[in-house]
């Protein structure tokens, strides 16, 4: 209201003032803004409410990685704006992001996860009553191209596998991995009690702390076996460090960067691009609608909240549109 406010008398103003009367007339009504906006909000500065905001998304189930990158991207805003938050009109937050663009050269779909970041960050500080209207509401969604990003290929997937044999745990992961669709995160809070080898199944913590049961195949319940009964520590993790951390003695509970690396690795050595722990996911979707599951199990399965998120994992390969085509239209 108050930017709403200051634009009106600008506007009024422009015929009777020069450009450079304007820049001073523009910097006073913001001045006086920012003031009473301090006036008004004694004793909770702009970083207390990134923090709030934060504890806020951690609550409602955010993870750790995704509570680091609002914090990330929310810090780096207002720092570059140089205003309270509170204070960013529309056109304000709208040059912001075309900088932002222009500096590190981002893509669309990057500067689009910015947006609904900030548009998330603006709507609690409405809800919450830091602020009358946010600012956000007219900044729509970033458009971007829609790029098919592939699945592994048959060939792929073997060279993976006759790398990872090598050692117990990294192929049970690849398998785990490309039988059940869990993400990475959900992968290494995975506990020994979580897995049921007779069933082949597991029950994981998915984003916002759902729990749902998944599934693996006969490879991954083979590998699971072999690489369980050769560990020796008593670490309740299903997977754990190869090596013995130096301070504590035992064996740690693997992290999402371990598995990350691991399976970059992987890749290297068969010279094959693109290989990290999200596309084995992706590579379950695609296999899974091709041989005819229903899209709606295949949702079910990888514990996605909307359809919409599912149909952008899977690829539908060609030439079973082509038969369907002939089967249903033709």
């Amino acid at each position: 209201m108050d930017f709403e406010i200051m634009s009106r008398v600008k506007d009024k103003m422009k015929e009777a003032l020069s450009q450079a009367q304007m820049d001073l007339l523009d910097r006073a009504l913001r001045e006086a803004i920012e003031e009473r906006a301090a006036n008004c909000f004694p004793g909770k500065d702009r970083q207390s409410l990134v923090r709030q905001f934060i504890s806020a998304k951690k609550i409602e189930g955010c993870s750790k990685r995704t509570e680091e990158y609002y914090s990330s991207v929310l810090g780096f805003f207002e720092k570059n704006i140089q205003r309270d938050v509170r204070l960013a009109d529309t056109e304000t937050i709208r040059e912001y992001l075309i900088n932002y663009q222009k500096i590190n050269g981002c893509s669309n779909v990057t500067l689009d996860t910015i947006r609904r970041i900030l548009s998330s960050f603006y709507k609690w500080l409405e809800e919450e009553d830091f602020i009358v209207k946010s600012p956000m509401k007219r900044i729509h969604r970033i458009k971007a191209p829609a790029v098919i990003k592939p699945a592994f290929s048959d060939e792929q997937i073997e060279a993976i596998r006759k790398t990872a044999s090598k050692n117990r745990r990294d192929i049970a992961i690849v398998d785990m991995l490309l039988s059940s669709g869990i993400r990475v995160g959900e992968l290494v809070r995975l506990n020994r009690s979580s897995i049921n080898l007779n069933s082949r199944a597991c029950v994981v913590l998915g984003k916002g702390s759902k729990q749902r049961e998944t599934y693996f195949d006969v490879r991954a319940k083979v590998e699971l076996e072999n690489y369980l009964k050769a560990r020796k520590d008593k670490n309740k993790a299903l997977f754990v460090s190869s090596r013995r951390n130096g301070k504590r003695g035992g064996y740690e509970r693997l992290t999402v960067n371990s598995v990350e690396k691991m399976i970059r690795n992987l890749g290297a050595k068969n010279e094959i691009e693109n290989v990290h722990p999200h596309r084995f996911r992706r590579t379950l979707a695609t296999r899974a609608i091709d041989k005819g599951m229903p899209i709606e199990q295949v949702q079910v399965l990888l514990g996605h909240a909307k359809i919409d998120t599912t149909l952008r994992y899977a690829n539908v390969q060609q030439s079973n549109v082509r038969y369907a085509h002939q089967k249903y239209v033709c």
